[in-house]
């Protein structure tokens, strides 16, 4: 079972509540370094949730751009490090014969902490990776009431944050608002790279018509993520940054930010959600009491 959680004794205390402050157990979310390594060689380290490592190795390679197809990896397996006990934190990755070694000069640090994917790499022009989907094109309509739902249905899946409250999550939907895949960790980007694995593994790219939905803010970094998946529409329950705007607008990606309740904002592509004319959405029994 993935070491998705931790218990650990807390000093419970309560300023409202009468009585002194009391030894309680806590859930933690869990938060483990992950190594990938390509053809033996260390890539990357991220800190992560463990559960679905193999999803986060696969995502993270392609949307770092070191791959562009899952048979561009001949095997990708959980090894077990040389932790006492094993905690199997390392993911060795094999490619393919004719899919070049991915480059690793001091300027692509990838070291990531669980808050930030880019940290330690040189300049945006480093870390700007072309996808090879073309988004703007993808005929996506999506009602904004659909939209509005999503948030709920996303939390409502969240078993481990109901636990902890320490976890991001990324959720991949269709265009009717279907949940297909929910992954959480303590890091936002890994949570999408593991949604974005999983969609490479179940040979679902380009996510064409989907949209991926995000609990916090939306970084550049993860409105890079979504158009390497070929995803056009990026929704966020929290704010966008500048740079993500300025990416989506790029790619022809729809970028919505603040989605809460009945309201969003759109910062780019905005034509790919649709708004119903106000008297129909009106609700019932809320007019000004005319007749027809």
């Amino acid at each position: 079972m993935a070491r998705t959680m931790t218990r650990r004794p807390v000093v419970k205390i309560n300023l409202d509540a009468t009585g002194d402050p009391r030894r309680r157990p806590d859930d933690l979310a869990a938060e483990e370094p992950l190594e990938i390594r390509v053809r033996k060689e260390p890539l990357a380290v991220t800190m992560r949730t463990p559960g679905h490592d193999i999803d986060l190795a696969m995502g993270f390679l392609l949307t770092e751009g070191v791959i562009s197809a899952a048979d561009d990896v001949v095997t990708a397996q959980l090894c077990a490090g040389t932790d006492t006990p094993n905690t199997y934190n390392v993911v060795d990755v094999v490619l393919g014969a004719d899919v070049p070694p991915p480059v690793t000069d001091p300027s692509r640090n990838f070291y990531t902490t669980s808050s930030c994917g880019v940290c330690g790499k040189a300049s945006i022009d480093a870390v700007r990776t072309r996808s090879r989907f073309d988004v703007s094109a993808d005929p996506l309509r999506i009602p904004a009431t659909t939209l509005a739902d999503l948030p709920d249905r996303l939390r409502s899946a969240q078993r481990t944050f109901d636990r902890t409250g320490g976890l991001h999550a990324a959720g991949l939907f269709t265009a009717a608002g279907e949940l297909l895949v929910l992954r959480e960790d303590v890091g936002r980007h890994n949570a999408v790279d593991k949604v974005i694995g999983w969609a490479l593994r179940e040979g679902r790219l380009p996510l064409t018509g989907h949209v991926l939905l995000v609990s916090g803010r939306a970084s550049f970094e993860l409105t890079q993520k979504a158009w390497m998946a070929g995803i056009p529409l990026l929704a966020a329950v929290s704010a966008p940054s500048t740079l993500a705007a300025e990416l989506a607008d790029e790619a022809g990606m729809t970028l919505v930010g603040f989605l809460r309740g009945r309201s969003m904002n759109v910062y780019a592509s905005a034509q790919r959600v649709t708004v119903e004319p106000a008297e129909a959405r009106t609700p019932a029994g809320t007019g000004d009491g005319s007749r027809a």
